[in-house]
C-alpha cells in the first residue's frame, strides 16, 4: 500500500501517478515497465516514489486494489435485475455487466488479470487471491440467498458452486476475444467496435450450460 506521504499528495496528483502508471503496466510486460519511466511520464523525482511506494510490486499491487474497487463500484450500481426474480437471470447480467466494466476499462483488465500477451508477473498468486477472494466472496452470498430463496436446490455447496462459477468466469474471459477474434492489445489503444449481439450470445450459452448441465436429460 501506498505511505500516507502519498496520499498527503493533491488529488490529482494523486490520479496522474496512478493514470501513468496504469499505461505502462497495460501496455508492457511487468519485467519491462521501469520506475524511471514512470515517474517521467508523471514528472516526478525519482525519490519521491520510493517516498510514495516500496517499489514497483508494492505500487502493482495498488493498482490491483483500485481495480476491484472499481469494478465493485461499477456492478454495484449498475441495473442488476432482483435476485428474487430468478437467480440464472441475475448471473447472466452481473457476468454481462463484469464483461462491460472490463471491455470498457482495458487497462485495469490488464492489471486485474494479465492477459498472456502481456506477459506473467512474479507474485501472480496474490493477484489471484486477491481478485479471486473478492468474486467468491460476492457470488457465494447470492448462491446462499438463492438457496434460501428456493431457486437452486438445498444439496448445493455454495463454496464450491461459488468457487466453479468465479473460476469459469475467469477462463470466459480469455475464451470470449480468442472465440470472437477481439484483440484486447487493440482495446488499451484505441476505441474498437465490438460485436455486442456474439458476445451476448457467448454468456446466454454460458449461463444455460450452467443452469441445465452437460448431462443428458
Amino acid at each position: 500500500m501506498p505511505t500516507q506521504t502519498f496520499f498527503n499528495l493533491p488529488e490529482a496528483k494523486q490520479q496522474i501517478i496512478i493514470e501513468k502508471s496504469l499505461e505502462q503496466f497495460a501496455n508492457h510486460s511487468y519485467e519491462a515497465v521501469s520506475i524511471s519511466r514512470i515517474v517521467q511520464e508523471a514528472r516526478i523525482a525519482k525519490g519521491s516514489f520510493y517516498q510514495y511506494f516500496e517499489g514497483k510490486e508494492d505500487l502493482y499491487l495498488y493498482l490491483v486494489d483500485i481495480g476491484i474497487a472499481r469494478q465493485k463500484s461499477f456492478i454495484e450500481n449498475a441495473d442488476l435485475p432482483p435476485i428474487e426474480n430468478g437467480f440464472f437471470p441475475y448471473l447472466r447480467s452481473l457476468l454481462k455487466t463484469s464483461l462491460d466494466f472490463q471491455l470498457s476499462h482495458p487497462h485495469f483488465t490488464q492489471i486485474l488479470f494479465r492477459l498472456p500477451n502481456y506477459g506473467d508477473i512474479p507474485f501472480r498468486d496474490e493477484v489471484f487471491h486477491r481478485t479471486k477472494a473478492v468474486s467468491i466472496a460476492f457470488i457465494k452470498e447470492k448462491i446462499e440467498y438463492a438457496i434460501a430463496l428456493g431457486q437452486l436446490p438445498k444439496y448445493l455447496n455454495p463454496d464450491m458452486v461459488a468457487f466453479m462459477i468465479v473460476t469459469l468466469g475467469n477462463e470466459l474471459r480469455q475464451f470470449i476475444p480468442r472465440h470472437l477474434g477481439i484483440k484486447v492489445e487493440k482495446l488499451v489503444k484505441e476505441d474498437t467496435p465490438l460485436d455486442v449481439n456474439a458476445i451476448n450470445q457467448t454468456l446466454d450459452d454460458f449461463v444455460s450450460t450452467l443452469e441445465k448441465g452437460i448431462g443428458k436429460d
